[in-house]
């Protein structure tokens, strides 16, 4: 099994986006996947923090259960399931069969760029 991939990406047309992933998705070979986000607004909103940290420490160490990754981040089980609730809708986790929770992902690249928005005219 191949070790999976994931870019996130910022970019305002979705449809551009979504395209590109298509093209990707029908390579002959494994491209890895996309996540896109419209604004770097969405883009903190819905990856705060908190959330990263998650991901990084699941990344690499199998299921865990949903205690267990609180127990190892020091937080509120809770919280970390609302958490780990957002993340999973997004895919950046998945649930398994047994009730736990993995980082399917080996690597994960943030591609952000942010440019001046161009100036009106006064």
């Amino acid at each position: 099994m191949e070790k999976r991939t994931l870019r996130i990406t910022l970019n305002a047309d979705w449809r551009a986006a979504l395209r590109a992933a298509g093209t990707l998705a029908q390579a002959e070979s494994y491209q890895g996947e996309t996540l896109n986000f419209e604004s770097a607004d969405i883009l903190f909103g819905r990856l705060t923090e908190r959330r990263w940290s998650l991901v990084q420490a699941l990344m690499g160490t199998g299921a865990l259960s949903v205690r267990e990754l609180a127990r190892r981040l020091g937080r509120d089980v809770k919280r970390v399931h609302e958490d780990v609730t957002a993340l999973a809708q997004l895919g950046l986790v998945e649930r398994t069969e047994r009730g736990g929770v993995l980082c399917p992902y080996a690597n994960i690249h943030v591609d952000l760029r942010l440019s001046a928005k161009p100036r009106q005219a006064a």
